[in-house]
């Protein structure tokens, strides 16, 4: 009986130490299959116990992308608290936060136009910021004065993260991108991804 416990109590190990391909991102999931086609996965990034939905996005500009967040029809509320957006929230089906670490840091370079123009710029360097953690440059609280949550300087060009409206609007708070049709137009959708670089 105590051989068979142990054997049993060594198995995890011993499956644990065999050699897996666990698929880091997008496009990883691309480099085994560049036909794959654009939609749920789920893939590793940090390791084999977690194991995460995403979307990729297998069309733009190559294919590879890990969507971290995505905003298609307004079906989410996305005015919310830090340890959401820490942890992630959403459905990778549909509108999501992938979700980050503490305090992080937004790095963007290498800009090129899209036809949209460069509204991230002037979040470079900044730390994501919600109504009840404020890490922008302003006086006041960017998040709650745009109702969202984003890389908030003092205060936005580009606030993904805003109230879900879609068309002209009289204020900041919607899905704005200053550069393509100003602070007073709502986007219908956007998404934001990552790949590695090539």
């Amino acid at each position: 009986m105590k051989l068979v416990l142990v054997l049993l109590l060594m198995a995890p190990v011993l499956i644990s130490c065999s050699k897996r391909n666990l698929l880091l991102d997008c496009s990883d999931i691309q480099r085994q299959n560049n036909s794959s086609p654009s939609g749920v996965y789920t893939v590793f990034s940090i390791g084999s116990m977690s194991a995460v939905k995403v979307y990729c996005d297998m069309e733009t500009s190559g294919g590879g992308w890990t969507v971290f967040q995505r905003r298609i029809d307004g079906s989410l509320n996305f005015y919310r608290p830090w340890n959401q957006y820490k942890r992630g929230f959403g459905n990778a089906a549909g509108e999501y936060w992938l979700g980050e670490c503490d305090g992080y840091t937004l790095r963007v370079s290498g800009f090129t136009n899209g036809g949209a123009g460069d509204a991230l710029s002037y979040h470079n360097g900044m730390k994501f910021s919600t109504f009840d953690k404020d890490q922008d440059t302003y006086s006041g609280n960017c998040a709650v004065a745009r109702t969202g949550a984003f890389w908030y300087g003092a205060c936005m060009y580009a606030n993904p993260n805003g109230v879900y409206q879609w068309g002209p609007v009289d204020t900041y708070v919607g899905l704005v991108w200053y550069h393509w049709k100003s602070s007073y137009y709502s986007m219908k959708s956007i998404s934001m991804m990552i790949r590695p670089v090539q």
